[in-house]
């Protein structure tokens, strides 16, 4: 089948139709994976405003979006708050734990969320979901691990891909709204 990216299989957008739940790693999915540092110790990072759009479009189609990060960071937070990302869960080395947790808060079965990684500490949740995603650029592992790879590399729309496939898999593509953001 295809979507605005490229071919899919089928199967894909079937999972894809019964997704209530996208959960998203941010560095190297909404980051491109690199970490600024300045002198003084400021820390910064990129963020694709289509990502942006994306989220938020998702969000107004009825499924929910959280973020599961292995660090702690404020522009994370600032970002995802921007966004209206309700569920913002930083620090997690072990994902895994965080996401079953998350699932039964939102009473949502496993089934029903869709995961997005680049590297192996995302790999048990991308095995563990109903719709397991790497970005373009991940790590080997993760790429041989989940169900689907974008055709974007992380940190340059790959979180905007996901999102519209989750849309036009359920239908509401065409109906997405939202701001650049």
């Amino acid at each position: 089948m295809n979507t605005l990216y490229g071919e899919v299989q089928s199967n894909i957008l079937a999972k894809a139709e019964k997704i209530k739940l996208l959960v998203c790693d941010v560095d190297g999915v909404f980051s491109d994976g690199r970490i600024y540092l300045g002198n003084d110790g400021e820390e910064l990072k990129a963020f694709h405003t289509k990502d942006g759009f994306g989220i938020k479009a998702l969000g107004a189609s009825g499924v929910a979006v959280a973020i599961i990060t292995g660090r702690n960071s404020t522009i994370v937070a600032n970002r995802m708050k921007a966004l209206q990302v309700a569920h913002i869960i930083q620090g997690q080395e072990d994902k895994l734990p965080a996401l079953i947790d998350l699932a039964q808060q939102l009473n949502i079965d496993l089934t029903e969320v869709a995961y997005i990684g680049d590297d192996v500490p995302d790999l048990s949740c991308i095995k563990t979901v109903g719709l397991g995603i790497s970005v373009f650029d991940a790590h080997p592992l993760v790429l041989r691990g989940a169900d689907y790879t974008t055709f974007t590399r992380g940190g340059f729309g790959a979180v905007r891909e996901i999102c519209d496939l989750i849309m036009q898999s359920q239908g509401n593509l065409d109906h997405a709204t939202g701001a650049s953001v």
